[in-house]
């Protein structure tokens, strides 16, 4: 099995490369955002805080991981393909395999438990390989969906990654800075947007310390859960709220290594 990646690249730098699908198991990579307000409840109980209400029209995907929570807005209207398939995926509606025997999984969330495996000061941080080894992919691939109006000129975006045209599968990545990634437009699908608390995370998160053979962080930052929010509506969240710490600094790297 060959490890593949989203091929980017960093200014003054060759061609980046974040893992992607290819053969039978591979696929692509990066994340989410995070956007809350809270409201008691006026019962006798404790008070209860509620996630605000998704944008009119689009769902939004809240990532809870080890380090804080992401908020993003999603885009059906843009990608249908690529939101149907993370919603999927985050809620266990859409059957997968497991890269490492082959097994079907129904009714299980592939997102709950995985990292982000590979991530670059700078650029992007990128998830969602149920092998955790940026060659995993959910045991199928589908098409780009690229919109002329929808492109990387503003951080925060939230893409798949992929090996080459149309090879889609469950790894996606969240852009830090427009001057490295305005490069990808038209190569990758865009199915979301992170707000600013989540970019500020996933600043945090991409420098952390990292092996620099793979960009892969030595204590990698962990997706627990991933709850979509229908459009107009509220989500109860936990009543306490407790603040997560990601890792150290790291440097950058611009190579095009497969792991």
């Amino acid at each position: 099995m060959r490890k593949t990646f989203a091929i980017f690249a960093l200014a003054s730098f060759t061609t980046l490369a974040a893992w992607a699908q290819s053969g039978s198991a591979s696929q692509a990579e990066p994340a989410a955002k995070p956007s809350a307000s809270t409201k008691a409840s006026t019962a006798a109980k404790a008070p209860v805080h509620h996630v605000a209400a998704a944008p009119a029209g689009d769902p939004t995907a809240v990532i809870e991981t080890t380090a804080g929570k992401m908020t993003c807005t999603l885009f059906p209207g843009k990608a249908p393909i690529g939101v149907d398939n993370f919603i999927g995926l985050a809620t266990g509606t859409k059957d997968w395999k497991n890269p490492t025997n082959g097994a079907t999984k129904h009714g299980v969330p592939l997102y709950d438990g995985t990292i982000f495996h590979r991530v670059i000061p700078g650029f992007m941080i990128q998830g969602g390989d149920p092998a955790g080894t940026g060659a995993g992919d959910p045991g199928y691939k589908f098409k780009n969906e690229v919109a002329s109006d929808l492109l990387f000129d503003k951080p925060g975006r939230l893409a798949y990654a992929n090996s080459g045209p149309d090879t889609n599968g469950s790894q996606f990545f969240i852009t830090e800075d427009v001057a490295h990634s305005q490069h990808l437009s038209g190569l990758y699908t865009i199915f979301g947007q992170c707000d600013d608390a989540t970019l500020a995370l996933v600043k945090q998160i991409s420098r952390m310390a990292t092996d620099p053979s793979n960009d892969r962080p030595f204590r990698p930052v962990k997706i627990t859960h991933i709850s979509i929010i229908k459009a107009g509506a509220a989500t109860p969240a936990k009543p306490a709220t407790t603040a997560k710490k990601s890792g150290t600094a790291a440097t950058p790297k611009p190579a095009t290594t497969p792991n």
